[in-house]
């Protein structure tokens, strides 16, 4: 009785309609926000031994639930990140901005080497050599790393949507939960289809570069990368197309 006492404050949205909307809307948010860290959970783990991968996978994003769920519990901290801690070529850099430069430097970094990998894999296997495999732990550890500079990201966002906080975690947990849905099948698309890989990377190396500027000061709207995600894609998906029915035609190669 007392636990329905504590709660019911919590959960009194339910029965406003508005509330219903914000959550709906917060979660499409969430789901959307949560597709850049798909793709880099799903090359990072297509790196490792095929039998760690679904281990790594579910791990990894169990683990950045977690991470959220406990951000969320101390959002009255992660708010104050937006304020100036000093000013620098004209534009106050809180914390925020920090983050987001430091994780969009990360993402631009992982992206131009795999992408170098991917170009010369000579050159790959060479370095190689006396190197360790990555591994379960270094492949969670870089998940953790970058889902908490979209996490604050996502929660400062949902802040400006909503101030109740059990609409907030409803969201994180159900975009949480498509992730974990979604991780696999797209990990295995990304690696029987070697040119996704490439345009994959691209679109981290485009993120990354768009973290960048956020945190310069430099906003760049959400949709339109988005849009260019979007159509890269389809391009992507006629040319796959194309090279199916290619390959299904008797007698037309040489």
């Amino acid at each position: 009785m007392q636990l329905v006492e504590f709660l019911a404050p919590h959960f009194a949205f339910v029965s406003d309609p508005t509330a219903w909307i914000a959550l709906l809307t917060l979660v499409v948010l969430e789901v959307v926000l949560g597709i850049d860290n798909l793709i880099f959970i799903s090359i990072l783990t297509n790196k490792l031994p095929e039998a760690q991968r679904a281990r790594a996978r579910r791990l990894g994003i169990s683990a950045a639930l977690v991470m959220r769920l406990i951000l969320l519990a101390t959002i009255s901290i992660i708010v104050q990140l937006t304020t100036p801690v000093f000013t620098a070529l004209g534009h106050g850099f809180s914390w925020r901005d920090l983050i987001l430069i430091a994780g969009g430097l990360f993402l631009v970094w992982k992206a131009t080497k795999e992408i170098h990998h991917t170009v010369d894999p000579q050159d790959h296997q060479d370095t190689m050599v006396g190197t360790l495999q990555l591994s379960l732990a270094g492949a969670i550890f870089q998940i953790l790393l970058l889902d908490l500079v979209f996490s604050i990201d996502s929660i400062i966002t949902a802040v400006g949507m909503t101030d109740e906080i059990a609409i907030m975690y409803i969201a994180v947990i159900v975009a949480v939960s498509v992730m974990m849905l979604a991780a696999t099948p797209l990990a295995n698309f990304i690696a029987k289809n070697p040119t996704i890989v490439m345009l994959a990377l691209g679109f981290l190396l485009m993120i990354g570069m768009t973290l960048i500027a956020d945190g310069m000061g430099y906003h760049v709207p959400k949709g339109y990368i988005y849009v260019a995600m979007g159509f890269s894609a389809l391009v992507e998906g006629l040319n796959m197309l194309a090279r199916r029915r290619k390959e299904q035609r008797p007698g037309d190669g040489h």
